[in-house]
């Protein structure tokens, strides 16, 4: 970024990153933001930090903790007293530890946007902005603090305030002569600013990847550096959404984000520069002077090559292990927020109440599934219940049979009306005319359980039943890529798998689904390898396994169906 001659960096803070739980809170590791800060200092270049508290990202439930919805009714985003609460403990903490960061003293944050796009949230309450604006000054003192919001005149209105300077985010497909004078008529002098100046864009689940030409994005940064603006580039690297932290939008209908926040930026998803970072560059030295030098070559690639994996077990013989606590039981579903799991994976099961001879259909009548169920009975696959696409499933059985659904959180709606996205059965489901009840209710610690050495360290509780014929439904396989003597970034490939979860030695690399599409492949970073100890590969396949169960590890990114960005 520095030699591409940027000479500051916008970053987010995700509040539910930091505060998992109500009260407990996470700086160290790879939540460590106070070393990011320092190292963007190290670098020379300054910091424009946007503390949310809500951030949209494409962030799980953009950025707000999940546990905020165990207040049923709070209004998410607004001067509702259960949020502001929640609101001001989080950001008495995060904000007293910016402090020191502060240019005014002698830091390298020169700037902090309060709240995100405000201006598209329905609630339009300037008495929530008017709170955070003194919340923000009480702890910041006099650092210039402002806004961001859409390139509409209804964006501009609801997300700005008297005191926060105004600025404007647009794309590629803007005019930029009415996009100014729109920020113009809200923020009367000051400098023009492009806060999100889009130089790609997202994918869902079953899109194409999205791309934005290098020739579109340099014409237009020209075009405004012409003209003496400000301009942030989102993204200028996107990277992943590792583990669950992809979130979702609800326009059309839910469209959960894919794993890979590659973007189409000018650094990749691993970091390496681009053509488009050469163009950038070339628009950039135009206006002011960068660094001498060469710009920083990719980091090394290798394809491993393939890795066969073997099965453990179907998800249903592993209860003891994934949910050692054992269930709650409970008359109808409880969500994932009422038992306080707030990500990944909840086994839910009941008894047939009945025989079913013929084909009875398993109804969710009122949308009730957030946002995947994996039904089986007696440990069956059966087939899939899905929000808004799959509402009937039809299943047979004798009374007292075991069903089972799992249920799969594919990340909470990040943008709009419909943030209070609960998740797992969040209504009753029918079995015909019957209500079913009596639930056995597992919260699974799949994360826990593998980073406790699960299940390499203990082979002795693979599934003795395992066999390459039981291909179908929940099911866990694992291997190991022996070490090479590199640990250099891979991209792994899961050709002929349907749809699932990815660990390497601990490290929730995400979801796949190649089949949806259109993300192939997955991002793994080289120093989550060992070079002298086996590495292990788990494996949480949802749907069905290929008959030759082999992942490939790859030297180059393939983000889309048929075409590679290497």
């Amino acid at each position: 970024m520095y030699m591409a001659g940027l000479n500051a960096i916008q970053t987010y803070v995700p509040w539910n990153y930091h505060e998992p739980t109500p009260g407990i809170y996470n700086f160290s590791g790879d939540r460590d933001l106070e070393h990011f800060l320092d190292l963007a200092n190290q670098t020379g270049l300054l910091v424009i930090l946007r503390p949310g508290p809500y951030i949209c990202a494409e962030w799980e439930m953009g950025g707000l903790p999940a546990w905020l919805l165990h207040k049923p009714n709070i209004i998410l985003r607004s001067a509702d007293p259960d949020y502001l609460q929640a609101v001001d403990s989080w950001l008495a903490v995060l904000l007293p530890k910016m402090k020191p960061w502060l240019y005014s003293n002698g830091g390298n944050i020169i700037s902090v946007q309060v709240e995100n796009e405000y201006g598209s949230y329905f609630a339009c309450d300037y008495n929530y902005l008017r709170h955070l604006h003194t919340l923000f000054q009480l702890f910041l003192e006099d650092t210039f603090l402002f806004t961001t919001d859409g390139n509409t005149d209804s964006e501009m209105a609801c997300g700005t305030l008297e005191g926060l300077y105004a600025t404007i985010d647009f794309g590629t497909d803007t005019n930029i002569t009415k996009a100014f004078q729109r920020q113009r008529r809200f923020e009367p002098s000051g400098p023009l600013v492009n806060s999100e100046f889009y130089t790609g864009w997202l994918d869902h689940w079953g899109d194409n990847h999205a791309q934005v030409g290098l020739e579109k994005v340099s014409q237009m940064l020209d075009d405004m550096l012409t003209l003496g603006a400000s301009v942030n580039m989102y993204m200028f690297e996107g990277g992943t959404n590792f583990g669950y932290w992809n979130g979702a939008d609800y326009d059309t209908g839910f469209r959960p984000v894919v794993t890979s926040y590659d973007y189409d930026a000018p650094l990749s998803e691993a970091g390496d520069p681009t053509d488009k970072l050469l163009a950038i560059k070339n628009v950039i030295s135009k206006f002011r002077a960068v660094p001498e030098g060469p710009m920083p070559p990719a980091t090394p690639k290798y394809a491993y090559g393939f890795v066969t994996l073997k099965k453990v077990g179907n998800i249903t013989a592993l209860l003891d292990t994934l949910s050692p606590q054992g269930p709650l039981r409970s008359q109808y579903p409880l969500t994932f927020e009422e038992i306080k799991q707030y990500y990944g994976y909840v086994l839910y099961r009941t008894k047939l109440p009945r025989t079913l001879e013929d084909k009875t259909p398993l109804i969710s009548p009122l949308n009730g599934v957030h946002d995947r169920g994996y039904v089986l009975v007696n440990g069956v696959f059966q087939g899939l219940l899905e929000r808004e696409t799959i509402l009937v499933l039809n299943v047979t059985g004798k009374e007292g049979d075991t069903l089972d659904i799992l249920v799969e959180n594919m990340g909470r709606v990040n943008f709009g009306p419909y943030i209070n996205d609960l998740k797992g059965l969040v209504s009753n489901l029918y079995l015909g005319q019957d209500i079913l009840s009596d639930w056995l209710i597992y919260s699974l610690d799949i994360d826990g359980a593998i980073a406790t050495g699960w299940p390499h360290a203990q082979p002795q509780r693979t599934d003795p039943t395992a066999s390459s014929q039981d291909c179908k439904g929940p099911v866990f396989y694992m291997g190991t890529l022996e070490p090479t003597g590199l640990a250099w970034d891979t991209f792994l490939k899961l050709r002929g798998w349907t749809k699932g979860q990815v660990w390497i030695n601990g490290v929730n690399l995400g979801r796949y689904w190649p089949q949806k599409g259109p993300q192939q492949t997955m991002y793994v970073p080289g120093p989550l390898l060992s070079t002298s100890q086996p590495n292990n590969i788990t494996v949480l396949e949802l749907e069905e396994v290929p008959s030759d169960p082999r992942v490939l590890f790859m030297d180059r990114a393939q983000l889309n169906r048929s075409t590679e960005r290497s």
